[in-house]
């Protein structure tokens, strides 16, 4: 059997699991040959146990039997689907991979988004992680020569599209869009990462990849009107996001992160649909940025 055949097959097993909850195995099969996910044929138990031990080595997916529930079985962690983890990436990334496949004969009407350059370093770059190893870059920033960089290459995070690199100059953490890379070459030098550190928990006060530790950690009261709380619902702007009041006409969000450039343009980029409530300094600073932008079409 094809591999593409193969991983379908384990995406339909954690997708129905995850979308219908618990279920038999006699269940699993009956919806299994109404999908057609196998030409027809009928899901074994030896085929059954052998994609549910795949999905729990490839995505961390544990899927469960409660045998005092008719033996019925269930994703145990359901948990990892939600996280900003790589198991959920791959399997997301590979679940559309395969749909789309399986969609060549329309494939002009499925639009996607440019994904700039800069993924042809990202196998160095993990390599380098891989081993601790250094890294000799040369790096352009927008409108300016490129220069080379040595960093001790911590962590790869993919945000809006672009691939980031955390790294250490020895002094700093400092992060590196790949897009803007020249080149990456290893070095013989090697590293070792501080321990206890976490790319996770070291953006975890952020937004995004601009992680200033000189803008101190705050909670923030935000307030979404029209349809825009049912986006924030669906898509939250940060882990750290709850919604603490709901009426007809508004919904009250709060959050607990330092609060950067980029998070005030993402909170400013939902116009009059979004007010900032608290602290009084972040609402001041977000009527000066609206004044300024106002100001420039004051002559028309």
């Amino acid at each position: 059997m094809k591999p593409s055949l193969i991983f379908s097959q384990y995406f339909w097993l954690v997708n129905t699991l995850r979308r219908y909850g618990r279920m038999t195995l006699e269940e699993l099969n009956e919806k299994w040959q109404d999908d057609d996910v196998a030409d027809g044929n009928p899901l074994s138990r030896s085929t059954f146990n052998r994609h549910r031990e795949a999905v729990l080595y490839m995505f961390g997916v544990i899927i469960e039997c409660d045998a005092q529930d008719g033996y019925r079985y269930y994703i145990d962690n359901p948990e990892v689907l939600d996280d900003d983890t790589l198991e959920r990436w791959m399997l997301n990334s590979l679940t559309v991979g395969s749909v789309l496949a399986d969609s060549q004969s329309i494939h002009d009407r499925i639009l996607l988004e440019n994904v700039p350059a800069g993924e042809e370093h990202l196998q160095t770059l993990i390599k380098a992680i891989k081993t601790g190893h250094k890294v000799e870059i040369c790096y352009a920033r927008f409108g300016h020569s490129g220069y080379n960089i040595y960093v001790a290459p911590y962590a790869l995070k993919l945000w809006h599209q672009r691939w980031y690199l955390l790294s250490s100059n020895g002094k700093y953490l400092i992060t590196y869009s790949l897009d803007r890379m020249r080149s990456v070459k290893i070095m013989d030098q090697t590293f070792k990462l501080p321990d206890g550190f976490s790319a996770e928990a070291y953006f975890s006060e952020f937004y995004g990849v601009l992680a200033d530790t000189d803008v101190p950690l705050q909670h923030i009261r935000v307030r979404a009107y029209g349809h825009t709380p049912n986006y924030m619902r669906t898509l939250p702007y940060h882990p750290s996001q709850k919604e603490v009041e709901t009426t007809d006409n508004y919904a009250d969000f709060t959050f607990k992160i330092r609060p950067t450039y980029d998070f005030v343009n993402a909170l400013a980029s939902g116009g009059p649909d979004i007010e900032i409530m608290e602290p009084v300094e972040l609402r001041k600073q977000m009527k000066e940025w609206l004044k300024a932008s106002l100001d420039m079409y004051k002559y028309d």
